[in-house]
């Protein structure tokens, strides 16, 4: 939250100078050419100005302060009175202050359609600074009915809500910022999925956890959202299948976390037959110190069988290819793919699946289409990578979750 709090004051600073020195300058010129600041002022209203020029804000303001003390003032001396102060205390800091001072100008009725809108757009920025965030609200809205609203203004509003802790008008607001980012042909605020996912979360409303984990994933590709976005889908996967494919995801996008992701694809992978594939994955596993100590003997106990099994399915491979290339049905090509996978060789390894395409009779063309893709996709070979798992979505019955993964892998990993 006080993070929230300062990426708010911080853009106060960077726009209030700006927008405050305009209106200055700009209603300076107004005066000069429409309208004259009453005599029995003149005097405190020049002082004032030049202690601004010369950066003396403190005095500046006693100027002003002796100015609005004047009996005799009019509506246009107030506002330029409260003008001058407001710009003094941006300078100062003093946003609180700022604010009233620009209420108080608004307040005196003077000002046109444009420059009630220019001042409208300073009180937003102060009032939001300031913490104030009720009021920033009300004159971001009123931004938003005169369609002056930027796409700056528009996430502003979606992260006042946020910290106000009003999710539903957060995530509202945080639409209309990425629907009219996207509008302008820009990538949308990667904070504002952070808000929506933040709200889902609090909600508990797992369908809008995964649905914004998924924006996220195709908008930054970070390994954290895709770690999040699996961990998600496998919790309640009952099928072992689904859920080795799942986890060839997660290992894929380098986004395993934890030691125990590891060992529960190896076994998944040992119970599937391809002891070359949960070698490589166990090893990966130790060389980035993911194994803990109390995993360690277990987790040695698995890499053993997986070697020696490994070892004999190595021995195994020229009488497996034959058997393979004899048998009529594909089914033998794609275990015969999957296990040159296993072991690195996807030249082969592409070179049997396709076999296996030719004949037909394959059980799971899901898994076969996926290690297609994934053998493609390692001898860069990304337009055959893409084209294989873009497959996935004509096959009966494939799980909607993995068919999801699969296609988001192949979008921003490819």
């Amino acid at each position: 939250m006080s993070q929230i709090r300062t990426t708010l004051r911080t853009m106060a600073v960077v726009a209030f100078a700006v927008t405050a020195l305009a209106t200055f300058a700009g209603n300076s010129h107004a005066a000069e050419k429409e309208k004259q600041i009453s005599r029995v002022i003149a005097k405190e209203m020049t002082a004032a100005q030049k202690a601004l020029q010369s950066n003396q804000w403190a005095e500046a303001i006693k100027n002003l302060d002796a100015a609005q003390a004047k009996p005799g003032i009019n509506p246009f001396d107030r506002s330029k009175i409260a003008e001058f102060k407001g710009f003094a205390y941006i300078k100062q800091g003093n946003y609180k202050a700022a604010l009233n001072a620009y209420e108080d100008a608004m307040a005196t009725g003077v000002y046109g359609p444009e420059e009630s809108l220019k001042t409208t757009r300073t009180l937003f920025t102060l009032a939001a600074s300031s913490q104030q965030y009720g009021k920033a609200i009300e004159y971001g809205k009123k931004l938003s009915e005169a369609g002056a609203a930027t796409n700056a203004d528009l996430s502003a509003m979606a992260q006042l809500y946020y910290v106000s802790k009003d999710c539903n008008n957060s995530n509202v607001w945080a639409d209309k910022a990425i629907s009219a980012a996207r509008k302008s042909g820009e990538a949308p605020k990667e904070q504002l999925y952070q808000f929506k996912l933040s709200c889902a979360s609090n909600a508990g409303d797992n369908a809008a956890i995964v649905t914004t984990l998924e924006s996220l994933v195709k908008l930054t590709n970070k390994t954290e959202y895709w770690n999040n976005l699996i961990r998600l889908m496998s919790q309640d996967e009952k099928d072992d299948r689904n859920l080795l494919m799942i986890y060839r995801v997660m290992y894929n996008t380098d986004s395993m976390s934890a030691g125990n992701y590891y060992v529960e694809m190896s076994q998944l992978l040992l119970d599937a037959a391809l002891p070359g594939e949960a070698q490589s994955v166990l090893e990966k596993a130790f060389a980035s110190n993911m194994i803990k100590d109390d995993q360690k003997e277990r987790t040695t106990r698995l890499m053993n069988s997986a070697k020696q099994r490994a070892d004999v399915d190595r021995k195994g491979l020229a009488q497996f290819e034959a058997e393979a290339a004899k048998n009529k049905a594909g089914e033998a090509d794609v275990k015969l793919g999957e296990v040159y996978y296993g072991f690195g060789d996807y030249q082969n390894a592409v070179k049997a699946i396709q076999r296996a395409f030719t004949k037909g009779q394959i059980k799971h063309l899901d898994e076969a289409n996926v290690y297609l893709g994934l053998s493609q996709a390692a001898l860069k070979n990304e337009a055959e990578a893409k084209k294989a798992f873009a497959a996935l979505k004509t096959i009966p019955n494939v799980s909607p979750r993995v068919l999801k993964l699969w296609e988001l892998y192949a979008e921003k990993r490819i």
